[in-house]
């Protein structure tokens, strides 16, 4: 049997009409179908279990923790990234290679084993451990940890959305805007925020996204206590296992719901730089 027909004098191939059903039944395997569990277990006794679920001081803790996470590396990858980017683009410099690979060292290292580094930098018996012992500062099973773990694997999201923009941008509205005197703080605000800032709000999105649904490298450095170093991703995981599967699968929409208003915004951004692109 062949897989072409012919069809009112044109002749069609079934191959994009499988390698569309195929995808589209992966993308229900892997994702749909567990999404859709997901709130038909939250919400199949009803509204006021759900809601019951969510007021409870171990959720409220966890959800707290994991706001001030993203509050605080949004800004940090902000700074980094925007920094990263501004060199990257316009200098040219040995080993710029190597600074794009260490920048995208999170995308390829597991966030577990980043977990690990940082224990075995910052734990009792790591590297810095005893002095930072001598000064009584607990960075790991403590907040900060979970910091420096949030912040590392969200890093590279706003740097490699910056970097492309910025080569594409050029280098002559800054050197004009230098010719007629403005200094690098004027420049970089009045001509080069400008040019790069649906980019930079896109790679921000992205980077609250992973800071707020890491798993991994929180999990090993926080050391998963409720009310002190829980945030919503681990609650999930420790509400399932203690067999309270209600609030597991409530904190689990909680995270499904910030994960669609992401890819919303990510729509809209997407949307927004095409217009300027057609522009």
């Amino acid at each position: 049997m062949t897989v072409d027909k012919v069809k009112n004098g044109k002749k069609q191939s079934w191959v994009p009409k499988i390698l569309i059903g195929v995808a589209i039944s992966y993308l229900f395997l892997v994702q749909y179908i567990p999404a859709i569990n997901v709130f038909f277990e939250a919400f199949k006794k009803g509204y006021e279990p759900f809601l019951s679920n969510l007021t409870k001081p171990e959720f409220l803790h966890a959800a707290w923790l994991t706001l001030l996470l993203a509050v605080i590396s949004i800004p940090l990858n902000a700074v980094f990234g925007l920094c990263a980017a501004w060199a990257i683009a316009r200098h040219k410099f040995p080993g710029r290679a190597i600074v794009l690979s260490i920048i995208d060292l999170p995308f390829s290292i597991s966030p577990v084993v980043a977990g690990l580094m940082i224990v075995l930098l910052y734990g009792k018996q790591g590297w810095f451990g005893p002095w930072l012992e001598a000064l009584d500062i607990k960075i790991i099973f403590a907040f900060p940890g979970m910091v420096m773990a949030t912040a590392f694997v969200s890093m590279p999201f706003v740097a490699r959305e910056v970097i492309p923009i910025l080569e594409e941008f050029g280098k002559d509205q800054e050197e004009s805007a230098r010719t007629l005197g403005a200094n690098d703080w004027q420049i970089f605000w009045r001509v080069t925020l400008p040019s790069i800032r649906w980019g930079l709000l896109y790679g921000l999105i992205l980077t609250n996204a992973r800071a707020m649904g890491e798993f991994g490298a929180v999990s090993v450095v926080s050391g998963n206590i409720a009310n002190t170093t829980q945030s919503l991703p681990l609650f999930v995981e420790d509400a399932y296992k203690q067999y309270e599967t209600e609030a597991a699968f409530s904190a689990a929409v909680i995270l499904a719901l910030l994960a669609v208003v992401t890819l919303i915004l990510k729509e809209i951004l997407e949307r927004k730089t095409r217009i300027k692109e057609v522009e």
